[in-house]
């Protein structure tokens, strides 16, 4: 092999690694534009999880059998609100239920799936949360007995759901939602008059969110 062709070759590779090397750097060029358009966009909407906020009660039933059987029936008003100016937030799944003792005595109830909150936006919704017969621990079954017994009750209501951030066409992955309401249901006498079931009772209570 000549010369002059072993100087032709290592041009060519000098130049095919120098190709290689300007194709790595635009690549990388893209990658980080893209990147930063994203982190970008992020801060500038930056998503704020929705607010959940449980408004009043009507309670049917709360009782417990022996030894460890708790029965509750009651319809629940709750809202959620989207606080973002420039953020949709699609609810894929959203379900409610009631716990005593972070131990759950009412079925899931599920609310309509595809629930879209747009900017700013309000969604009231009174489900229903019962529970026949429901098999709690012994702790807690001592413990519902002796709330009973005094008059008043903390139930939690439980939001569990997945959600997606929506903005223009673009809909993000999904993400898990839970929400904690606390409620203090009275089931004794206030202010000298006795509960009664049935009646609707005002209990506002702003919940806590994770998203």
């Amino acid at each position: 092999m000549s010369s002059c062709e072993k100087q032709c070759g290592k041009q060519c590779c000098h130049s095919r690694k120098e190709l290689y090397r300007r194709i790595l750097i635009v690549v990388g060029a893209i990658v980080v534009v893209v990147l930063f358009a994203i982190f970008l966009v992020w801060i500038i909407l930056r998503p704020t999880k929705p607010q959940i906020v449980l408004h009043d009660n009507t309670l049917y039933a709360l009782n417990l059998s022996q030894p460890n059987f708790v029965t509750m029936n009651m319809q629940i008003t709750i809202s959620t609100r989207n606080p973002n100016a420039r953020v949709g937030i699609y609810f894929d799944k959203f379900d409610i239920y009631a716990s005593y003792r972070n131990e759950q005595i009412t079925p899931a109830t599920e609310l309509p799936r595809g629930n879209y909150l747009g900017h700013k936006e309000i969604n009231v919704w009174s489900p229903f949360l019962c529970g026949n017969s429901v098999p709690i621990s012994l702790y807690a079954a001592a413990a519902l007995c002796e709330d009973l017994n005094a008059g008043i009750v903390l139930v939690n209501i439980k939001v569990s759901g997945k959600l997606k951030w929506k903005v223009g066409t673009w809909m993000s992955g999904k993400y898990h939602l839970s929400a904690n309401c606390p409620v203090y249901i009275s089931c004794g006498k206030h202010d000298g008059v006795p509960f009664e079931l049935g009646i609707k009772y005002q209990s506002v209570s702003s919940c806590s969110v994770d998203v």
